[in-house]
């Protein structure tokens, strides 16, 4: 049992440089829950048309719910030492309870709800209330009690989202989820007088690990890419059609990757791979948009090799022209805008171009669609690069 100096230690620690094998460690369960997301992407794209809405809502409640827990848990790891066993015991318990949530998807709006509803609470909960204890003595224990209110407020909708079930559950997660988004994008304010003083010397987020977690967390994103069009095409074996749209999404997955490393948002010369990188404060929402957006492609990319005959259906071409728009914004948001110098416009413009672009593409066959996309993505990597200096280094590490 840890002693009350132990647990004042937590408060002294500082993260580390680069992250832990337990964060590597942590990820390997989000490989799990991309790819059941994935799956729900690809399910919604089958079902009928009348139901897709409500459908697709659900699965970007779910993504968004998951994306919490691993935006809050690498903010943790990024002000306290993960290396601490406190810590450590804390990062393992989220891990297997966010297990239990990607088990939990495919019927989470069924049997299940109250299974998801009960393990989401405990992570949410859980996290503030160990720091409250753990941080006892320090300042930033009152950050962690602002958080645990928020937590505990949105925990009163979950759960009674899990009980209500139908409709009701839908309204009610959509309700708790918008409670914590909005906790975190005003940095979790307390209701009570005097809770909006807070010293930011109190809680201080090492910029180099969550930057470096970002990073890992992107390429894990980038893998479904990978898995999802390689596994498409092992089934039917090298057709020609599969193999066009096989090639396509590896030029998108060089786009995603070179763009998302090696572009310098106001126009400056880029560092080696995002090196220095200095993160907006909305940089966690714009990794959202950059991780839906390419299980957006990637579910598109299987799609089209798993059938590839015409006609397109619009959802399709939505999906995957949606998806790479969704990225370059999201990118856009990555980085701390540097007001003194000229800002680069290459990935509006090329969210721009492919918005553009989407329309015509329900006439083509569904192969020409994924080719297209492959060929916009590779264009604008190479626009961005052409408008950016680059150093020596082509091949950083994280």
């Amino acid at each position: 049992m840890l002693t009350r100096t132990g647990f004042r230690g937590l408060g002294d620690s500082r993260s580390t440089p680069s992250a832990t094998v337990l964060e590597l460690l942590f990820d390997i369960v989000y490989v799990f829950a991309l790819a059941r997301l994935a799956g729900r992407v690809a399910d919604d794209l089958t079902i009928v048309r009348h139901t897709l809405l409500s459908e697709a809502g659900q699965t970007v409640l779910f993504f968004t719910a998951m994306w919490m827990i691993w935006s809050l848990n690498a903010l943790l790891a990024s002000t306290y030492d993960p290396r601490r066993p406190d810590l450590q015991v804390a990062l393992l318990v989220t891990m297997f309870g966010t297990l239990v949530l990607a088990v939990s998807l495919p019927e989470a709006f069924g049997e299940r709800g109250v299974v998801f509803a009960c393990t989401y609470v405990l992570i949410q909960i859980g996290r503030p209330l160990f720091l409250t204890f753990a941080l006892r003595g320090h300042p930033g224990r009152m950050f962690a009690i602002r958080v645990l209110a928020w937590h505990t407020a949105s925990s009163v909708l979950w759960i009674g989202g899990g009980i209500s079930g139908g409709l009701g559950r839908g309204v009610f997660w959509s309700l708790a989820l918008a409670v914590e988004l909005l906790g975190a994008a005003t940095g979790w304010p307390a209701p009570w007088p005097g809770g909006k003083r807070f010293s930011r010397t109190a809680v201080v987020v090492s910029q180099v690990h969550l930057a470096e977690r970002y990073n890992q967390f992107f390429m894990i994103a980038l893998a479904e890419v990978v898995l999802e069009a390689g596994a498409a095409v092992s089934t039917p074996g090298f057709t020609t059609e599969g193999s066009i749209t096989l090639v396509a999404a590896f030029a998108a997955v060089v786009s995603f990757w070179r763009i998302y490393f090696y572009h310098a948002r106001s126009g400056q010369a880029s560092t080696s791979g995002g090196e220095g990188t200095r993160l907006s404060r909305w940089a966690s929402y714009g990794l959202l948009l950059i991780v839906g957006g390419i299980i957006c492609t990637a579910v598109g990319f299987g799609q089209i090799i798993e059938d590839p005959n015409p006609p397109i259906d619009w959802a399709l071409v939505a999906i995957l022209f949606g998806g790479p728009v969704l990225f370059l914004l999201g990118r856009s948001f990555l980085e701390m805008e540097d007001r003194t110098k000229p800002r680069c416009q290459m990935l509006y413009l090329g969210a721009l171009a492919l918005i553009v672009a989407a329309p015509p593409m329900v006439l083509l066959p569904p192969v020409a669609v994924a080719a297209a996309t492959g060929l916009i993505l590779a264009g604008i990597a190479v626009l961005d690069q052409r408008g950016h200096r680059r150093g020596s280094e082509t091949n950083p590490t994280l």
